[in-house]
């Protein structure tokens, strides 16, 4: 198998990067100067107000928007009560019942130190933290902690022995827990403690930054998409990056220079007239993930949803018949959806609570089956995600992390026509209610001239098919109606303004 790394840059407009496995998109990370966000940025924040009731603050960090910090989310050392230590080891934070409310924490109007670990969506504004986290290549450094930890995601025993030792074997600073990360599996001594040294310089810097700046204060600044991509993303699994822009391309080798200077050969920069993603059919496999309904090969298909609070998965078997036996059938299909839907969790970057809705399954052990199949799936996701067991019904309930709005929210606008409900009134429907606010108006004694704007579409219905009941309106009750198409109104929209036998607008409330 060939893993390739793609990269696409339009420079001030967008920075794409694609991880193509033999010909298939996997994974799809999108970055505008307009639309960069606070994720892993650390500031000097102050407290605006605390909430009992919910046991949260909310911190101006400088952005506009006050960030949310919950009391499972503050850091000992902010702790007043007596006694209370003020640092944790890694992996063992303090339960919520083992916490002092926070009330007896924080007040109006106190400076913390914060770290933005999930951008705003809508109208919440960022989540915070005062657990620190800063991310090199291969370790996490995480300020005011103790001990060393190994990430859960290297299982061999031997490997994660070999890098404990390491890792007690540097000399390391005080005041300050790290963590292995995944890439780390493999490294030499030398790669770690280079890591390491970079890693406690740039805390330096943050550290001095604290005591001279005032609140509010940006103190680091996360790295952009690429750097990001190539510290968290790369690996040695990639055989290829090829780049279509010559800077970033020597930006990507400067950055494997430091890091990984056995792997700058690996990077390219593409020359073609042919745009580099529709080189790779990238852009087809982008277009088709804006789609709600998303086909199988076997010519079954899933259908995703996305709400404010969930995101709903429904798995249909469509025209696939090949088995006689319907729970074969069944079986079949929900493998294949179980590997496309972990693979568009990743593409869309869905997060929260997420519902999958598989097809009905009798056997017992065909449900454990598409279960197992589903988190394999899943294995290779950098976000966390927790999976409950199939339920009788076929019913996958899970989360996955979710740091930043999906891809969905982050290029698309709601539709000001169903606002985002995907469904408008019909026309005859809009006619109905436009009728019954004439009828209200012609009842006022002072009002002569009805006139109202609709949509296009809305007045040719009204002037043909409802002619006979405007004209009835004007009969009977001796008005003047004007139907007037108007552009500017949405489908839905309709603008009704009354006027006295003088030409004076009557006020009307429809």
């Amino acid at each position: 198998m060939s893993i390739e790394m793609v990269v696409n840059y339009s420079e001030g407009q967008e920075c794409r990067v694609a991880i193509v496995d033999s010909g298939s998109l996997e994974e799809l990370y999108i970055e505008r100067p307009s639309s960069s966000g606070h994720v892993g940025s650390i500031y000097k924040g102050k407290v605006v107000n605390v909430e009992p009731g919910i046991q949260a603050a909310f911190v101006d960090f400088g952005s506009g928007k006050n960030g949310f910090l919950h009391i499972s989310d503050l850091h000992p050392k902010y702790f007043t009560r007596k006694g209370a230590k003020c640092t944790e080891n890694i992996g063992k934070r303090k339960s919520l019942k083992d916490r002092p409310p926070i009330q007896q924490c924080l007040k109006k109007g106190q400076e913390l130190i914060v770290q933005v670990t999930k951008e705003g969506i809508n109208t919440k504004g960022p989540t915070m933290t005062t657990y620190l986290a800063l991310p090199g290549k291969y370790i996490v450094m995480m300020p005011w902690m103790h001990k060393l930890g190994v990430s859960q995601k290297i299982e061999d025993e031997e490997e994660r022995a070999r890098l404990k030792d390491i890792l007690e074997s540097i000399d390391i600073p005080e005041k300050a827990g790290f963590i292995l990360r995944t890439a780390a599996s493999g490294c030499s001594k030398r790669e770690i403690q280079r890591d390491i040294s970079y890693i406690s310089r740039l805390w330096k810097a943050i550290s001095k930054r604290i005591d001279k700046v005032s609140t509010p204060a940006e103190l680091y600044k996360e790295s952009d998409l690429i750097i990001r991509v190539m510290r968290d993303i790369f690996s040695s699994n990639i055989s290829k990056i090829v780049c279509d822009n010559e800077s970033v391309a020597k930006k990507i080798r400067d950055f494997l220079g430091i890091v990984q200077p056995r792997m700058k050969k690996r990077v390219s920069f593409y020359e073609s007239k042919v745009p580099l993603f529709h080189k790779y059919k990238v852009e087809g496999e982008i277009s088709k993930i804006q789609m709600r309904q998303v086909k199988l090969k076997s010519g079954g298909s899933i259908v995703i949803e996305q709400t404010e609070a969930l995101v709903a998965i429904d798995v249909n078997s469509g025209k696939y018949r090949k088995h006689s036996n319907a729970e074969q059938t069944a079986l079949k299909i929900n493998v294949e959806a179980a590997n496309e839907i972990a693979r568009q969790l990743k593409l869309r970057d869905l997060g929260g609570l997420i519902i999958c809705d598989f097809i009905d399954m009798r056997d017992n052990k065909n449900r454990r089956e598409v279960e197992k199949v589903f988190r394999a799936a899943l294995k290779n996701d950098k976000a966390r995600s927790r999976i409950l067991k199939i339920s009788s019904f076929g019913i996958i309930e899970m989360t996955r992390q979710r740091m930043r709005p999906s891809l969905q929210y982050s290029t698309f606008l709601r539709c000001p026509h169903c606002s985002g409900t995907g469904m408008i009134k019909s026309y005859e429907s809009i006619a109905i209610e436009v009728l019954r606010a004439m009828n209200t108006a012609s009842a006022v004694k002072e009002i002569k001239l009805i006139e109202v704007s609709v949509n296009p579409e809305v007045a040719e219905f009204l002037q043909n098919s409802r002619r006979a009941a405007i004209f009835k309106i004007e009969a009977d009750e001796q008005k003047q109606i004007v139907i007037k198409s108007d552009g500017a109104c949405t489908a839905e929209q309709s603008n009704i303004v009354c006027y006295d036998e003088r030409q004076g607008v009557v006020k009307f409330t429809h």
